[in-house]
């Protein structure tokens, strides 16, 4: 039974990643801070699904050795885990800016690095990481999620590369919009701010993300409003996008 390590299982996307991985016939390593969230989820999954409670902003280092103490392999890395903030990069804390990028940053080239080398020596597996449309240009008042999403996107476009004929396989996954609890966590709420036109479900950007996976792509924007949103976006100069963003994502005061 292959395995799949998910971060950030307890909620949105990776939610939904365990749920899709498991009617797969995955086991599964479920990731996220909060415990009784994720021990609640692997009761509820049909498979085997361990639950390690893990802040991956200070604890990423260490979970490669909890993960060999249940004496399994991961065939599947998820690196779903990750937050922003909306604001003036300048009057935000910077300490929790600091912890986005430990977070989408440097826990996705922790874990990366401490299990592609398996999959590698077993000649299968894979990376799944979740970057973002935001990363896909700057992004004013998310200036730090958008670069740390941009990180993600090309750390992991430049892996699927590396890898190519190793049997091992490396796909980004650009989602827009999609309502889960990271616009909470981001300030949106508190700001009133609505929801993007484009915007899908959980489920939908993991079954695409999962078929671009099996397809052995590179990188993916799910949901056809958004792919089509970003191939135009791909032509437009960087000055329009950069103005454009600025007045759109805009906090009101």
């Amino acid at each position: 039974m292959p395995t799949a390590l998910i971060t950030g299982a307890s909620s949105g996307i990776g939610e939904e990643f365990a749920a899709q991985l498991a009617a797969r016939g995955h086991q599964l390593v479920l990731v996220a801070r909060r415990a009784e969230r994720l021990e609640r989820l692997a009761e509820r999954l049909p498979t085997t699904a361990h639950a390690i409670a893990c802040d991956l902003a200070t604890e990423a280092p260490a979970l490669a050795g909890r993960v060999g103490e249940l004496e399994i392999e991961v065939d599947l890395l998820v690196n779903n885990a990750g937050f922003g903030l909306r604001g003036r990069f300048s009057e935000l804390p910077l300490e929790r800016q600091a912890e986005i990028v430990r977070v989408n940053c440097e826990a996705v080239v922790t874990l990366t690095g401490a299990f592609l080398p398996g999959m590698l020596e077993r000649r299968s597996g894979g990376v799944i990481t979740v970057a973002s449309t935001a990363g896909m240009q700057p992004l004013p008042y998310e200036a730090v999620y958008g670069a740390s999403k941009a990180f993600a996107l090309n750390f992991t476009e430049a892996l699927h590369a590396e890898l190519r004929g190793s049997g091992v396989r490396a796909l980004a996954v650009n989602p827009g919009p999609v309502p889960t609890e990271w616009q909470r966590v981001a300030g949106y709420e508190e700001a009133g701010g609505e929801m993007m036109p484009g915007a899908i479900e959980a489920d939908q950007v993991v079954r695409e993300a999962l078929d671009s996976y099996d397809k052995g792509r590179r990188s993916m924007v799910p949901g056809r409003f958004f792919r089509n949103f970003m191939r135009l976006n791909a032509v437009t100069p960087r000055a329009v996008k950069l103005a454009v963003s600025e007045r759109l994502y805009r906090p009101k005061r």
